[in-house]
């Protein structure tokens, strides 16, 4: 069992104010206490959408805290161009962001266009490590059949250690899911061990955070002890707590 289970957490909260149900003074009151939350439990980071960056900092700041600040990219569809990716992770970096979760175009990888995948990787991944920031590729592996999941971790490793070497490996993770994909049957769309055991065999040296349905301390401890490095959860609080959540992403 380890001692230090807050190290793990990337604390979220990535709903709009529409899928929330909140006004926009209500939001902003609830996104300030689950920072004090993750302030207060001292977790690794809180993924927030980039319009919160700037308030989300200023609290962290107020509290003379060392929480980072992560943020996601082209959320949570994953289809846009690499070009506007890359001008939403400048911006999101000009605004101070820590980590940089951005979705590869999966729909595209899944219809073999993997020179345009390369590309996303090694121009996205590129801009992120020459800012020292961290980079978290999700794949939404919900999406993905086991030989894809394979090969898009492949192909992001591969990627990287081509291009950035292995000191930089520590920087780039594969991410399994945004949480918010619509799986066929009501099927998980979030991380599952068997994904995640996938993930882990496949883009070694490289990191994996599992997200995505992780809502108690059990399955938290279960993708500890598959050798996660990160877990994001918007169940953080229960979960450090030895409680279970009903969050439904």
């Amino acid at each position: 069992m380890i001692t230090k289970i807050e190290n793990f957490i990337d604390s979220t909260y990535l709903k709009t104010k529409k899928q929330s149900g909140l006004t926009e003074k209500q939001e902003k009151t609830f996104i300030k206490s689950f920072v004090l939350d993750a302030i207060e439990h001292h977790f690794k980071l809180v993924m927030i959408r980039s319009k919160h960056i700037t308030f989300v900092k200023k609290i962290i700041e107020d509290n003379s805290s060392n929480v980072l600040v992560g943020t996601v990219i082209d959320f949570p569809s994953g289809n846009s161009t690499t070009e506007s990716k890359l001008n939403e992770i400048s911006k999101a970096i000009n605004l101070g962001a820590d980590d940089i979760d951005v979705v590869i175009n999966y729909e595209l990888f899944k219809k073999g266009d993997y020179f345009h995948i390369v590309n996303q990787v090694k121009e996205c991944t590129a801009l992120c490590l020459s800012n020292n920031k961290t980079i978290k590729w999700i794949i939404e592996s919900a999406a993905l059949s086991n030989n894809s999941i394979i090969n898009i971790c492949q192909l992001i490793r591969d990627v990287v250690i081509e291009n950035f070497g292995q000191n930089n490996a520590h920087n780039v993770f594969v991410k399994s899911s945004t949480g918010f994909y619509v799986s066929p049957d009501s099927a998980p769309n979030g991380a599952t061990v068997s994904d995640v055991k996938l993930m882990l065999d496949n883009s070694s040296p490289l990191a994996v955070k599992a997200s995505g349905g992780i809502r108690n301390i059990k399955d938290f401890m279960t993708m500890v002890d598959l050798g996660v490095k990160r877990i994001g959860t918007s169940s953080a609080v229960s979960i450090i707590q030895g409680k279970s959540s009903d969050s439904n992403y």
